[in-house]
């Protein structure tokens, strides 16, 4: 039996030029091999402006979120911007939801982080009724819906898929939504998810997964950009968690027990090379894009390169960094 080609997105908007100046490399990325492009929505664009863009300036690709944070909108306000997405562009939409981080809900949204696992469980079920243009009156275990009726509705539903790190939520995502998107993982963790994930039913839906790429040849820039963004991020206590299920757990203990202690600088010192070679792909184009198809190899049905910016000017680099993970041919 041949197995699928996966398909190839890319993590968009890019860093270092505005937005209304992607136009042509968007533009281009069919031509390329990407059959994707997947928003985020951290502290800089909306999960859901770019695509709109994008949905015009490249019909042939597919548009993801990934992901929507649950807390921060109301599961109406979900629904209206995902039915709007799936009507601007039908067919070629995916919701990517997930529960994000205390700091995004809390400390910049001020809102409460509160049982993330039931609002993540709670949204889909609200989603997978309210997309169908049925009117909703439920009380869920998070929120309670009284009389809304989506009143644009889509021809074509988006798939609705969840953002997973551990057994609860990857097999909640196998169990309630279209498929899973993973983060924060090597090639060789995949087995270990994705054992989880098809255990609870996933087999044969969707699994997405975004891999940081540094696409050049300067291992110390490389290493040193990687052990930044790790300890930025895996000292989060859910992203903790996650590594110590993966199995890194004494590889970044030194960086936990510095980053406790309040000394940023020496956490980020303590994040071992294979952590980042493992975590954070980089070298020559040929070698991103070998390290990027084992994803594929592990079961990953679509493979989601998010850049990190390479030595020198961010916009001239721009044009050959999407081209260094970009499918192979």
């Amino acid at each position: 039996m041949t197995t699928p080609q996966p398909r190839w997105g890319l993590t968009y908007p890019l860093d270092g030029v505005p937005l209304a100046e992607q136009r042509r490399l968007v533009e281009s990325l069919p031509d390329l091999g990407f059959t994707d492009v997947w928003s985020t929505e951290t502290a800089g664009a909306d999960a859901f402006t770019p695509l709109a863009l994008a949905s015009v300036w490249a019909p042939a690709l597919r548009l993801g979120t990934a992901i929507v944070p649950v807390h921060t909108r109301g599961p109406a306000l979900i629904a209206m911007q995902a039915a709007a997405m799936a009507e601007a562009a039908p067919g070629r939409f995916a919701l990517g939801l997930g529960a994000s981080s205390p700091v995004i809900v809390e400390h910049w949204n001020s809102l409460t982080h509160d049982r993330p696992y039931q609002r993540c469980r709670d949204t889909l079920g609200f989603l997978r009724e309210a997309l169908t243009g049925q009117a909703v009156t439920q009380e869920y275990e998070t929120f309670e819906i009284d009389r809304f009726r989506l009143e644009r509705v889509p021809d074509q539903n988006p798939a609705l898929l969840l953002g997973a790190l551990r057994p609860g939520m990857l097999r909640l995502a196998a169990r309630e939504a279209d498929g899973v998107i993973l983060n924060w993982l090597g090639a060789d963790d995949v087995p270990t998810a994705l054992a989880e994930f098809h255990g609870a039913g996933g087999e044969g839906k969707e699994v997405v997964a975004r891999v940081f790429v540094c696409p050049t040849e300067d291992i110390s820039y490389a290493r040193k950009l990687g052990r930044r963004l790790i300890a930025g991020y895996l000292t989060v206590p859910a992203y903790a968690q996650y590594q110590r299920w993966l199995g890194r757990g004494e590889a970044l203990k030194p960086m936990w027990d510095a980053w406790s202690c309040g000394d940023r600088r020496q956490a980020a010192s303590a994040v071992p090379d294979e952590v980042v070679d493992a975590l954070v792909l980089h070298g020559s184009p040929e070698r991103c894009r070998e390290e990027l198809s084992r994803y594929a190899a592990h079961g990953v049905t679509t493979v989601v390169p998010a850049l990190l910016p390479t030595p020198g000017d961010p916009a001239a680099a721009l044009p050959a960094a999407v081209a260094a993970v970009a499918p192979a041919a």
